[in-house]
């Protein structure tokens, strides 16, 4: 796996800066965090800023620890422009896909950077759908189980909503990812088409569950 770049590690340290910021000061925090009332208020600069805010250090950490393992594959695969685009447009991606479901509930708020961190897992497995991920740290499979999978308990808890995970933001990020990465690399499909046709899978299911108003 290559090892993780210079830019990757700014965006890390920007993250922990940030978030630690928020955690000392709470008007910093509820200023950018992912608010709808405040969005509509035309507060937009929130669907960047949130990205860099964390609720906690657990949370920080779990995020910056997922990238640090895989920003390396883009970076190497993609090139410094093209992890860029894969991050912040998948964070972009991701807080938007999150407004179209929330923007209705002005009361809905969110932080983290796990939509432009699902964003790089997926554009990885995409490029690499054969290396091997440790399910709970501890039961190998491919990762490309792993991403459609995930993708799967996403689509179910954006319908269950029993939790507070922001799943639409995290399925958001991850078409980011598989999107950016088809641009970036069109020769992917003619390498991988059946990888790129399965990845694709989650992503289509969820178009036919929202358009049928299951979700």
């Amino acid at each position: 796996m290559p090892g993780i770049d210079f830019l990757s590690l700014i965006i890390i340290g920007a993250n922990v800066l940030i978030s630690y910021k928020g955690f000392q000061d709470y008007s910093f925090f509820h200023q950018y965090k992912f608010n709808i009332e405040a969005i509509n208020r035309g507060n937009k600069i929130a669907f960047l800023s949130s990205g860099f805010l964390h609720i906690d250090t657990t949370h920080l950490l779990v995020n910056m620890l997922t990238l640090y393992f895989f920003a390396g594959i883009v970076s190497s695969a993609l090139g410094p422009f093209g992890f860029l685009l894969v991050y912040f447009g998948s964070l972009l991606l991701g807080n938007f896909l999150s407004y179209q479901f929330h923007k209705d509930e002005p009361q809905y708020q969110a932080v983290g950077a796990s939509g432009a961190v699902m964003g790089v897992l997926y554009a990885a497995i995409l490029l690499q759908p054969d290396m091997m991920l440790g399910l709970f740290f501890i039961i190998p499979i491919p990762a490309y189980v792993f991403g459609i999978g995930y993708l799967l308990y996403s689509i179910w808890g954006m319908k269950s909503k029993t939790d507070n995970i922001g799943h639409d933001a995290h399925f958001g990020g991850a078409m980011g990812g598989y999107f950016f990465t088809i641009l970036l690399r069109p020769s992917i499909i003619d390498e991988s088409l059946y990888m790129v046709i399965l990845l694709a899978i989650p992503i289509v299911l969820l178009f036919i569950l929202q358009k049928r108003g299951v979700i």
